[in-house]
C-alpha cells in the first residue's frame, strides 16, 4: 500500500477515463488532477455530459479510473480490489445522491443506522450519535415514519443522515437538490452549509446549480472532460 505525505482528505492525480463501445473509445476524464483539503466544501460545476459525476464517483471509489491515482488521506486506493474498497466506502466515506435510495419498509432510524448493520456494528452503540444526527437534521420527531410518509425533502434529508451515521471522513453529494423544488433544494444546501462549517465536514458535491454551488468555499468547472 502506498503512502504519500499530504493533507489532503482526497487528491486525484492524473485522472484519466475512457470507455469503449465496440471500436469505439470515449474519453470522458482527460488528465485531471485535483485535491481537496480536509474541511473543505468543494463544488463541482459543469454541463450535462461534461464528466463532473464521473469525477466524483472515481474520487469516492464506485468507479475506477482507466489511468491515474486516488489517494485517500494519503493513502493510494487505486489499485483496492472490491472487497476492501467496499470495506473503504463503508467505513470512511459518505454518499448523497439525486435519488434517495431510502428503502420503503424501514422507518426513519433503520433506514440511517443500515450502513452500520451492514459493516457488522451494533445499533445499540450508537444511539447517542443517532439521536444528534437525527437533531441536526431535523428528523427527530419523524424517526419513526416510513419513507411514504415523509416529503422528498425530508426523504434527502434521512439520506445525508445516513450518509453521516458512520462518521465519514468525506462526504460526496451527486446533485443533491436535482430532484427538489427550489425552495426545498435551498434547505437542504442550508443543511449541508451548516454540517460542513459546524463540524469540519469535507464535503464533494456535484451540481449544475449555480445556487447551490454558492454555499462551496470553492467551485470546480469540469468541461469535455478538463478542469477548467
Amino acid at each position: 500500500m502506498k503512502q504519500i505525505t499530504s493533507h489532503a482528505a482526497v487528491e486525484g492525480r492524473h485522472l484519466m477515463k475512457d470507455f469503449s463501445m465496440g471500436d469505439t473509445v470515449t474519453r470522458v476524464l482527460n488528465d485531471i488532477s485535483l485535491r481537496v483539503n480536509r474541511g473543505e466544501f468543494v463544488s463541482i460545476m459543469g454541463p450535462s455530459g461534461s464528466g463532473k459525476s464521473t469525477l466524483l464517483y472515481i474520487l469516492g471509489g464506485l468507479d475506477a479510473p482507466t489511468s491515474g491515482h486516488v489517494f485517500l488521506n494519503g493513502t493510494d486506493i487505486s489499485g483496492f480490489d472490491d472487497e476492501k474498497m467496499s470495506r473503504i466506502r463503508r467505513q470512511k466515506i459518505g454518499f448523497v445522491f439525486q435519488f434517495y435510495n431510502l428503502i420503503p419498509n424501514l422507518n426513519v432510524e433503520e433506514n440511517i443506522m443500515l450502513p452500520l448493520l451492514l459493516d457488522g456494528k451494533k445499533t445499540k452503540d450508537h444511539q447517542e450519535q443517532l439521536s444528534r444526527i437525527l437533531e441536526v437534521t431535523g428528523l427527530s420527531d419523524r424517526r419513526r415514519h416510513t419513507p411514504r410518509e415523509l416529503s422528498g425533502g425530508q426523504q434527502q434529508r434521512v439520506a445525508i443522515a445516513r450518509a453521516l451515521i458512520g462518521s465519514p471522513e468525506i462526504l460526496f453529494a451527486d446533485e443533491p437538490t436535482g430532484n427538489l423544488d427550489s425552495k426545498t433544494g435551498t434547505e437542504i444546501m442550508n443543511l449541508l452549509c451548516d454540517i460542513n462549517r459546524s463540524s469540519g465536514q469535507t464535503i464533494i458535491m456535484v451540481t449544475h446549480s449555480p445556487e447551490a454551488a454558492k454555499c462551496s468555499s470553492r467551485m470546480i468547472t469540469v468541461q469535455d472532460g478538463t478542469l477548467i
